[in-house]
């Protein structure tokens, strides 16, 4: 019980902050759950793909390090939640506005990290539970802003529709494969780039946050 309290502890501070973000029109639970429980779904294909994927790694270390980020990990985790999004959220009514992307995609995000995280700490103990309570969990909900940032855009300024859509997956997918290969390169150096990543992710994911939120089409309505 207390492993899971504390594998589930920083999903559930996280997708509390992002619905109270959510100030001016709130999503439906329904759609919230839907999001949160497709996401933790997506880990049994993105399981299978993984494993597969794995099986054609014959490079050196240093390359076998960036093909295990970027590919194994960050393309396939994020094509499915790209996917999960697209299926879900995208033709959604409640898909209403632009920060309606960010809290969706997290939501799919913290999905996903809900259940990595509860096998993480079931097999490493309650420390690497801690220990991901302030770094990949927040960065899955990092890349979750990443891609629901641009699928904002992308649903509301038709003209760019394409590139928007692209960027929704190409950001989440970089920012992944980076975060994955500064610690599966397991070169001495490269942890010092770490925590200074982590922190401009972080900050980059506020920002777009609370430009989104600000730019909402309910915000006038409700300041009025």
């Amino acid at each position: 019980m207390q492993s899971l309290i504390v594998a589930l502890a920083p999903i559930l501070i996280l997708a509390l902050y992002i619905y109270l973000r959510d100030k001016y029109e709130r999503e439906p639970f329904r759609m919230l759950l839907a999001a949160i429980l497709s996401g933790a779904f997506s880990v049994l294909p993105i399981l299978w793909v993984e494993t597969f994927l794995q099986s054609y790694d014959s490079f050196s270390h240093r390359w076998s390090a960036a093909y295990e980020a970027f590919i194994v990990a960050g393309f396939t985790e994020e094509l499915f939640k790209y996917l999960v999004f697209l299926l879900l959220i995208w033709r959604s009514k409640d898909f209403n506005e632009k920060f309606d992307g960010i809290v969706y995609s997290v939501f799919i995000s913290l999905g996903f990290a809900a259940v990595e995280n509860i096998l993480y700490v079931q097999q490493h103990g309650l420390q690497t539970g801690v220990v991901r309570a302030f770094t990949s969990v927040p960065a899955h909900a990092s890349f979750g802003v990443l891609m629901g940032y641009w699928f904002g855009l992308a649903r509301f300024y038709p003209k760019n529709r394409i590139p928007n859509l692209v960027f929704a997956f190409l950001f989440a997918f970089l920012a992944h494969g980076l975060y994955d290969f500064i610690l599966m390169a397991k070169i001495q150096h490269y942890y010092g780039y770490f925590i200074p990543y982590l922190i401009l992710l972080f900050a980059l994911a506020v920002v777009l946050i609370r430009k989104s939120s600000n730019s909402s089409i309910y915000r006038k309505i409700t300041l009025k």
